[in-house]
């Protein structure tokens, strides 16, 4: 009886330290395919973060894994050894799924590293700035996902609510500037509190959204819009999110100003005071501004560019066809655009380095794909120098030049920070060495 009782006993020990060796090599093999994913994105130059990203605790890490199952990107974060760690960091777009999912409060929201500092308005918990009454909503203030502007947006018009709008007299209760996903959202709460306000828009319906590529997804995760509700769409392209809030706009009676461009913010007798491009002046007890980071899109300075030939996003690309197109740029933008045009198109990709530093892997893929096939006309090391009538001049960093025959020219070098606006309108800027965000 005793001996086999031992044998049942060796028998079930054997079993569990044989599930436990599985477990932990398993364990093992997946650290390593992380370790050598996080040393590719090194190499790559893709492990630095660009901009909010996460930051574990790894003294309270407990390895649930529920941070890596709940970003919608995929690849942001993976488990070494036990620990949540970073892989690709600069493809983090600041979704803040895996701040929420983790069960043991492990992971903090962070704008820049302690190399790489990123400026930002001061804004307080309320999305209040530095001057009384001007508010921040959206990219401007760090948050760039579509889902989280348009939590910001419904959140600080109810902030500003909240403190108190004395309503009446000849200024408007609010001028929300920028009518992209934060501004559509504020718009949309504003009705709801009855506020008498205007938003303007510098160029269209939609601010950045609008600008880019019609099939575009630029929505993965469903979120919940003021005065419509739970917006379930996955997968969302731009022209469905367009519809959809031309639709909810329209239907609350809410009319946007479109190609107003707000050029200087003072203040008067207690109010603000918003001079824009059409020779108008508003009155306001508060602003919210709502606009994108990008601001201007930067020029590269060379002869031609003011060419009427010479674009800087690329709005209906299924329009174009049978042209021979430079695109200049390195990142998803510059690389999603020539895919887009390339199928109906002759297409130049210019970029100035070597490689590909920041782009999405699917992007990586696909364009790695299309210069393969010769499918477009890869030139890597090379600076735009001249754009003619029918033709453009590239040098590459050895000093070689090349003239290529051109109809088309799409520049993607980014945008410049609307930093001299907001300091003009009195609001103070700060460049953030890992500032750690709070989640509203």
């Amino acid at each position: 009886m005793l001996l086999e009782e031992i044998i049942i006993y060796g028998i079930v020990l054997l079993t569990c330290a044989v599930v436990i060796y599985l477990y932990l090599r398993s364990l093992k093999k997946a650290s390593r395919k992380v370790a050598a994913k996080i040393n590719k994105a090194k190499e790559e130059g893709l492990h630095e973060p660009v901009s909010l990203h996460p930051v574990i605790n790894k003294s309270t890490c407990i390895k649930s894994g529920a941070c890596i199952a709940a970003c919608p990107e995929k690849d942001i974060l993976g488990i070494v050894n036990g620990r949540a760690e970073l892989i690709n960091a600069s493809h983090c777009v600041g979704h803040g799924a895996c701040f929420h999912a983790c069960p043991v409060e492990a992971i903090s929201l962070v704008i820049g590293t302690e190399k790489r500092g990123v400026d930002l308005p001061h804004v307080n918990a309320n999305f209040e700035t530095n001057v009384p009454g001007m508010y921040i909503a959206g990219e401007l203030g760090g948050m760039g996902l579509i889902k989280n502007s348009v939590e910001q947006g419904q959140q600080a018009v109810d902030s500003m609510v909240k403190a108190g709008i004395k309503k009446g007299g000849d200024a408007l209760d609010l001028v929300i500037v920028g009518a992209g996903p934060a501004g559509i959202s504020a718009s949309l709460t504003a009705k709801k509190h009855n506020l008498n306000f205007l938003t303007l828009e510098q160029d269209s319906l939609g601010g950045t959204v609008f600008t880019f590529p019609r099939s575009k997804v630029v929505m993965t995760a469903p979120m919940n819009l003021p005065l419509h509700g739970k917006v379930k769409l996955f997968d969302t392209n731009k022209k469905q999110l367009l519809d959809l809030w031309n639709e909810v706009l329209s239907k609350n009676q809410i009319n946007i100003q479109e190609h107003t461009k707000v050029e200087e913010i003072g203040r008067e007798n207690g109010h603000f005071v918003l001079r824009t491009n059409r020779e108008e002046t508003i009155k306001s007890k508060n602003v919210l501004l709502a606009i994108g980071r990008r601001g201007t899109p930067r020029k590269l300075g060379v002869p031609g560019e003011l060419s009427e030939k010479v674009a800087y996003r690329l709005l209906e690309p299924e329009m174009i066809s049978g042209k021979k197109i430079l695109v200049v740029g390195g990142g998803d933008s510059a690389v999603e655009s020539a895919m887009l045009l390339m199928e109906q198109n002759e297409v130049t990709l210019s970029y100035r380095k070597d490689a590909f530093a920041r782009i999405k892997p699917k992007n990586r893929d696909n364009i790695q794909a299309a210069i393969e096939s010769n499918a477009l006309n890869m030139q890597f090391n090379t600076n735009l120098t001249n754009i003619d009538t029918h033709q453009v001049s590239l040098q590459g960093n050895d000093g070689t030049e090349q003239v290529l025959d051109n109809d088309l020219v799409y520049i993607f070098a980014g945008g410049e920070l609307p930093t001299q606006f907001l300091q003009k309108a009195g609001i103070e800027i700060t460049k953030r060495f890992g500032y750690t965000v709070k989640k509203h």
